[in-house]
């Protein structure tokens, strides 16, 4: 396969790809504008930053994976926490809910078109109290997080369920991303 360029400075996604064998040649940072459109579905939201993400990077001959990952509670779309008072909305939202979360991949394959595929995977959380709350946001593991959680780590107790793809959640759907790169080989 030629080189591939992965479009995402998130450890998560470095490691999920590195779980299947595969290590990027280089890892950089696409900057684009994050800001959901005027109407647009969660689903469509996370589709047009993960093709944005791969296109932003000029890699010439490589290939570039770019992803992203929305979280929604119906057409809701969650924030990525930047805020300990956006963690916690987001936490008291999700809080013996049903939410969904989208991740998207792209990927720019050099000489060729961009290819994506999406991931949905339904978690359902357990009713949060407020002490919960509140020893989660003092863990700090939200900052960043779409929809205010890393399933990986402390909120995977809140996790009733979930249907779907776990890798999604953490942020790379990874039967999606290898059959990606297995059609660009």
């Amino acid at each position: 396969m030629r080189r591939l360029v992965l479009a995402s400075a998130s450890p998560r996604r470095l490691e999920l790809l590195k779980q299947i064998g595969i290590v990027p040649d280089a890892v950089t940072q696409a900057d684009i504008d994050e800001t959901p459109l005027k109407g647009e579905t969660p689903r469509a939201l996370a589709l047009r930053l993960a093709r944005a993400k791969a296109e932003a990077i000029g890699a010439g001959a490589a290939h570039v994976l770019g992803a992203d990952t929305v979280v929604a509670v119906g057409r809701r779309i969650l924030p990525k926490a930047e805020t300990e008072d956006e963690a916690k909305a987001c936490l008291t939202l999700l809080s013996g809910r049903t939410h969904r979360v989208y991740t998207a991949v792209a990927l720019r394959r050099a000489g060729s078109a961009t290819a994506t595929r999406v991931s949905t995977t339904r978690v359902v959380f357990k009713p949060l109290s407020q002490r919960e709350i509140e020893a989660y946001i003092a863990s700090g593991e939200w900052k960043g997080k779409a929809g205010g959680y890393a399933v990986q780590g402390r909120a995977a107790r809140f996790v009733v369920s979930m249907i779907g793809s776990y890798s999604n959640v953490v942020g790379l759907p990874l039967y999606e991303t290898a059959n990606l790169l297995e059609g660009a080989a």
